[in-house]
């Protein structure tokens, strides 16, 4: 999702290939050091980190002045990848973590979306950056995990801020499903519109 927000902003245009976790293709693992999505090649440039991908992108065409912000959104940003995505993973899988504690790990992550909350105007900043667009999608994943409970929590701005998102042009325009990709199969380009830049060969892959 982040990566998709990032090439639909910057306008750069990649042959998009669906990948099934349990199915991946080898020409998937033959490009992915890690092995996991989303994935992006260009030219002889492989990111494999949804965050490294936002960058590139702005990096190419920044139209909306997404990473025009102060060192505190990087710091966020941080904050949100790291501590805060260890305890949104243990909280919504918390099955595959048996000897941790959920509910500590739902406390932990609470706290910082209360910190999110008290900096929250209409946007993180003045206007929309990358920290909004980086952070947005580990908000929605958290908020889904139990949405009754989430919005029963006293976070009247974090709540607007997702709901605001939720609603946009930007999420719709990113929320299609596409099959799963198998060698030969004709090209899916992503973002649609003929405003979007070519760059050929960009491949990204992310999962269903």
């Amino acid at each position: 999702m982040r990566a998709r927000l990032a090439l639909l902003a910057s306008r750069q245009q990649v042959e998009l290939r669906e990948v099934v976790l349990r199915d991946k293709p080898d020409e998937f693992l033959a490009v992915s050091p890690s092995g996991t999505v989303p994935c992006l090649m260009a030219g002889d440039t492989v990111l494999d980190e949804s965050l490294d991908i936002m960058i590139w992108a702005l990096s190419q065409n920044d139209p909306q002045g997404w990473l025009d912000m102060s060192k505190a959104g990087h710091a966020l940003i941080a904050r949100a990848d790291g501590p805060f995505k260890h305890a949104l993973d243990r909280t919504k899988y918390a099955a595959r973590y048996p000897e941790e504690d959920a509910a500590e790990h739902r406390a932990y992550a609470s706290a910082f979306l209360a910190d999110l909350d008290a900096q929250l105007g209409d946007w993180l900043y003045e206007r929309p950056t990358l920290a909004d667009y980086a952070i947005l999608p580990f908000v929605r994943q958290f908020a889904f995990i139990d949405k009754t409970w989430f919005d029963a929590q006293p976070w009247p701005s974090l709540q607007r801020w997702l709901e605001t998102f939720l609603a946009s042009p930007e999420f719709n325009a990113i929320m299609d499903k596409y099959p799963q990709w198998r060698a030969g199969d004709p090209a899916i380009r992503f973002p649609t519109g003929s405003r979007a830049t070519v760059r050929r060969p960009t491949w990204l892959r992310c999962a269903v």
